[in-house]
């Protein structure tokens, strides 16, 4: 390559042998023309192209042709991200670069090796969160909840880097120094996938895929990809891909080497996967097809609502930010075996049971989709089949895990939901959850508060008084038969 005294153009490089040994297995050696050593820039491209090495060759008047090379190293103590050979005279260099290479890739990997002792198999991140003053006080309950997140999806989070940047930057989000060290923190661990914990749009996606050459998704792809690895029912798997549809229409403008990333692995599971690079009309087509393909489900549902009417039986749904016991209070309660796991989204699709207690009168129970803060609006349209079911619903408990350092924020979020779906006065109570891992002098100054039913569904603790509050709530509906 030959370039001019203003720089060099660097052609796409290949990325089969990066994400294996890490390095790309090229050598960028060049000159400087005015006497000058590697600059900031030639260090910033040995970052970000991944190569083994960066050298420049120069001239000086009294020491003659010298050569420079830099090469990233696991970080030290001193926090720096490369040595360098040099500058010598070029006829005293004297490298087997082979060996040398070699013996550097294997001090990466056995620095890595603290990161990998847990979860082998699981694919690793860092994830990049932006501290804004809104966020601020409560950015460690923000990072656990996107760490839950990552551990839902399959994805182990090796390393959170926090940015407080003084203003978002359009191109990046981030600022481009920022990014670079993001570059080099990511090789020295041996990641190649970035989450960031806000959205990005579009021109993001592909500038920070571009410029770093590693897979990039935000928030809302996560949730997405965490549902499609969960939808097990037809129903669920045509909202999960109605969902990724509209999410990628958008995008397709922008369509590059970013989204070809995201073929396979992380980001990209589930039914609308093969979909990532047809065009606007196919897309078009099949989100018309989906739509009214749950119609049909609507209207099945219906169907089904309607004979629930008919029977005069009331009904109580839970309801409740995602990972707050729903599924297992369901189980509790109904004598059943939702499947309930300690993970964010575990239940996708809508499940009714009748309580039962002999003694008791009937009571049908419904168990829905976990909410989140900040619910992406594609998924939230696409779930609105199943979220219906609770305009039929005579009283819904609001399930709350009171152990979580942020409960309170949890329930604004879950009532600000309720609004777009025409939810906010249907009748509702409060239930604490997870009570036995909190202080009880606490409980009770919040349960008057929120004039709340507290509960361990994992204890059995306070499930006979909770039975009693929906029975005397749902007395006055008239509706409390004996069956």
């Amino acid at each position: 390559m030959v370039g001019d005294k203003t720089g060099i153009q660097v052609p796409a490089l290949s990325t089969e042998r990066v994400g294996r040994a890490r390095f790309r297995g090229v050598r960028f050696v060049h000159t400087h023309l005015d006497g000058a050593l590697l600059s900031k820039e030639d260090l910033t491209d040995l970052a970000l192209l991944q190569l083994d090495l960066m050298g420049c060759v120069t001239e000086r008047p009294d020491e003659g042709l010298l050569i420079h090379a830099g090469y990233l190293i696991p970080q030290n103590k001193k926090g720096q991200a490369w040595d360098f050979v040099g500058p010598v005279p070029i006829q005293e260099l004297d490298l087997d670069f082979i060996e040398f290479i070699t013996e550097l890739e294997n001090e990466f990997v056995k620095e890595r090796g603290r990161y990998y002792i847990l979860d082998k198999d699981k694919e690793r991140c860092v994830l990049i969160a932006i501290s804004s003053p809104k966020r601020t006080k409560d950015m460690a309950d923000h990072i656990a909840e996107m760490k839950d997140l990552c551990y839902s999806a399959g994805i182990t989070m090796v390393e959170t880097i926090i940015q407080r940047p003084k203003e978002i930057h359009p191109k990046f989000l981030i600022g481009k120094g920022k990014l670079e060290e993001i570059v080099i923190r990511c090789q020295q661990l041996g990641v190649d996938l970035l989450v960031f914990d806000d959205e990005l749009s579009p021109g993001q996606i592909k500038n920070i895929s571009s410029m770093t050459d590693l897979r990039v998704i935000d928030r809302n792809q996560l949730i997405l990809d965490i549902f499609a690895g969960r939808a097990r029912t037809n129903e669920a798997k045509i909202q999960v891909e109605l969902a990724q549809l509209r999410y990628i229409r958008p995008r397709l403008a922008e369509a590059n080497i970013a989204f070809s990333r995201l073929t396979g692995g992380i980001g990209a599971r589930g039914p609308g996967e093969t979909k990532l690079e047809v065009d606007k009309r196919r897309i078009r087509d099949k989100i018309s097809f989906l739509e009214k393909k749950l119609n049909e489900v609507r209207l099945a549902r219906d169907k089904k609502r309607e004979k629930r009417r008919y029977s005069r039986i009331p009904i109580v749904s839970i309801i409740g930010y995602t990972n707050s016991g729903k599924s297992t209070l369901m189980n509790l309660l109904t004598k059943s075996t939702v499947e309930a796991e300690d993970k964010p989204f575990s239940t996708l699709n809508p499940t009714t049971r009748i309580i039962k207690y002999p003694e008791r009168k009937n009571i049908i129970l419904t168990d829905t989709v976990g909410f989140i803060r900040d619910l992406p609006q594609v998924l939230l349209r696409a779930f609105i089949a199943t979220l219906e079911e609770l305009d039929d619903a005579h009283l819904l408990l609001h399930l709350v895990d009171v152990s979580s350092p942020d409960f309170e924020d949890k329930i604004e979020a879950v009532e600000e939901i309720l609004v777009p779906l025409g939810l906010k006065e249907k009748k509702r109570l409060v239930v604490f959850n997870k009570i036995d891992k909190i202080d009880g002098s606490f409980l009770k100054n919040i349960e008057d508060r929120y004039r709340a039913v507290s509960i361990s569904s994992l204890k059995k603790i306070g499930i006979e008084r909770l039975i009693r509050t929906i029975e005397a709530d749902l007395a006055n509906t008239e509706l409390l038969s004996e069956k």
